[in-house]
């Protein structure tokens, strides 16, 4: 009879593998992170500014246009889609092509979570009408509540639905990266300023 052919290195890898592979355990039903600060505020605002953002606390909606247009004052080509703020706007987003967006100079969002810990905020689709407006506008503005800071990312994924809102993304601070000889760009390739406005 024919011997056996010899096992190859990747077959004898696989079966020591599946010997010793573990017994699955079942998951818990819920995680406890312990207690939740009581004052988001703070952590928020910190965690923000140490990652290159501005956090405007705002009383209403008159706080933050009189502030957009202080900082702001011949910057045209303003994209808005926040109902409230939509005077503001002087770009049409009835675009076809998103390439069409890159004259973008400031796109002003409505942020639908916000993150303590990381400084993170979580944006829709809904809330972006095109996806590729917070990455290509030069500058950008997030208006959020301050009633929807939670204070981790496990409690922000808890309550976020990507499948009755389909794309979304965190967004925390201005585009930078360090890569380059180790020294921190801001801008490097999306936009080149963030401004939070913080609501409420």
């Amino acid at each position: 009879m024919p011997s056996a052919p010899t096992p190859t290195s990747r077959e004898r890898i696989l079966a020591a593998i599946r010997q010793n592979k573990p017994s699955l355990q079942p998951l818990p039903e819920r995680i406890d992170w312990g207690a939740v600060p009581t004052n988001l505020i703070t952590p928020f605002k910190t965690m923000l500014q140490a990652i290159g953002a501005t956090v405007v606390e705002a009383a209403d909606y008159e706080t933050v246009r009189a502030h957009v247009r202080e900082t702001f004052p011949d910057v045209a080509n303003i994209a808005v889609t926040v109902p409230e703020l939509t005077d503001l706007a002087d770009f049409s987003l009835a675009v076809a092509d998103p390439h069409d967006l890159e004259l973008i100079n400031l796109a002003i969002l409505p942020g639908a979570w916000g993150v303590a810990e990381n400084g993170a905020i979580w944006l829709t689709e809904q809330e972006m009408v095109h996806r590729a407006l917070p990455f290509i506008t030069q500058h950008l503005a997030l208006v959020i509540h301050r009633e929807r800071l939670v204070a981790t990312m496990h409690q922000a994924y808890e309550r976020i639905r990507v499948d009755k809102t389909g794309f979304g993304a965190f967004i925390a601070g201005p585009s930078k990266t360090a890569d380059i000889e180790q020294s921190l760009v801001i801008g490097a390739h999306g936009a080149r300023s963030l401004v939070v406005y913080l609501l409420g």
